[in-house]
């Protein structure tokens, strides 16, 4: 083949080439950041959408309180679905509500407690444009869009303060857990396993934390804090896990990344301070009774971060009765919380699915009625294994001495 053949044969090409036939124009743009959704008393709903402002985060999305203007504007509109609702918010923007960057859901305590939250998913979930990566969290006593209204101040995009936050307390506390739109889809429609969420609260008042000053003073009236677990049956919302139960069902879930247990010695409450740096969990369950047994196992791996009375850590025998004392302590939290989950009678750790993979016959006789009978009905046995690896930067405290 001459150069002339392939000269022209690559012309031909590009007649077949298609163009930019479906571009998007920055300017023609409003970038979603968060979205929430609240339930009215007509049985409508409000969807709120928090738009970015590209020119009040030019500085970067850190240092929200150094402009003179929001880095969000937030837009409320309403509608028989959620859809309609999206629409409706159109006549309100001048520019094309564009989905794609949006990475938070924030719905209603009181819409997943009346309704659930089964029937609003599949606007989110159908849309080609919305990510399904997005997390999804629940308003916990207050309306979802006011999450949305409050400005916050490290953070300039609210949405970002609540995604990090709670990856920070996932990370250090082990009392949330993020969970994207699709994992929450998928648990939903599993045969044994109810989903947990995690709730966000508005600390103040809305007209102070939709206000610049808000954000401008060392010290903020209004905040947006972490705020347990919200559990879940059949799509509805049941119940509400804080502090140590919720961190129980963050073990169970092996979701623990770090987390500090306290620990009483010698009569004295909080004397001392684990953190855990390294954990596995495990569940199985023994399906050879017609109610099967799960067995949940945890091994822990940590350092003294603190101590507060005099505690002899060069003493072997002491570290070993500290290790008892943990697993004690461990093994309390994960009773507790499965004690309460049982009486909830919603299966949220899975133990439905572990003993469809275990027995697939014997789990098609009890998936029927799991939550209601089964699910509550079940042994329960807890084993932990934890160690003491290191005790900081010395051994020791200088209250011995004292």
């Amino acid at each position: 083949m001459n150069h002339k053949a392939v000269f022209l044969y690559m012309i031909l090409i590009t007649i077949f080439l298609s163009g930019c036939w479906n571009q998007k124009e920055l300017n023609d743009l409003a970038i979603i950041s968060a979205m929430a959704i609240d339930k009215n008393d007509d049985g409508t709903y409000t969807k709120t959408i928090q738009i970015i402002n590209p020119g009040n985060v030019a500085g970067g999305l850190q240092g929200g309180g150094g402009g003179q203007s929001p880095a969000v504007s937030v837009y409320s509109a309403t509608g028989q679905s959620v859809l309609d609702a999206h629409f409706n918010a159109t006549s309100k923007v001048s520019r094309r509500l564009y989905h794609s960057h949006a990475n938070l859901l924030v719905i209603s305590e009181e819409l997943a407690k009346e309704e659930g939250i089964t029937t609003i998913l599949d606007a989110f979930e159908r849309d080609p444009e919305i990510r399904t990566t997005l997390k999804v969290v629940i308003a916990h006593d207050t309306k979802a869009g006011d999450l949305l209204k409050t400005l916050t101040a490290i953070d300039k995009i609210p949405a970002e303060k609540v995604n990090g936050t709670l990856r920070i307390t996932e990370i250090a506390k082990g009392e949330q857990i993020e969970v994207k739109l699709q994992d929450l889809i998928s648990t939903l429609t599993s045969d044994g396993q109810e989903p947990v969420l995690s709730g966000f609260r508005m600390k103040g008042k809305v007209k102070q934390g939709k206000d610049m000053k808000n954000v401008q003073k060392s010290e903020l009236d209004t905040t947006l804090e972490a705020d347990g677990l919200a559990v879940f049956r059949e799509g509805k919302l049941i119940d509400w896990y804080q502090g140590e139960t919720s961190r129980g069902v963050v073990w169970i879930l092996d979701k623990i990344k770090e987390t500090n247990v306290k620990l009483d010695w010698g009569g004295e409450r909080n004397s001392l301070a684990y953190t855990v740096i390294r954990q596995k969990a495990k569940v199985s369950a023994n399906t050879n009774k017609p109610l099967p047994v799960i067995t949940i196992r945890i091994r822990a791996e940590g350092d003294i971060r603190e101590v507060r009375k005099p505690i002899n850590l060069d003493d072997p025998t002491i570290i070993l009765d500290l290790e008892k004392e943990l697993r004690k302590e461990i093994k309390m939290e994960l009773e507790k919380a499965v004690k309460k989950t049982q009486q909830n009678k919603t299966d949220i750790f899975g133990f439905g699915e572990v003993i469809h993979r275990s027995n697939p016959k014997q789990w098609e006789r009890l998936k029927s009625d799991w939550n209601e009978n089964y699910f509550p009905k079940l042994t329960v046995q807890v084993e932990v294994e934890a160690f003491i690896r290191r005790s900081g930067l010395r051994k020791n405290s200088y209250l011995s001495d004292m």
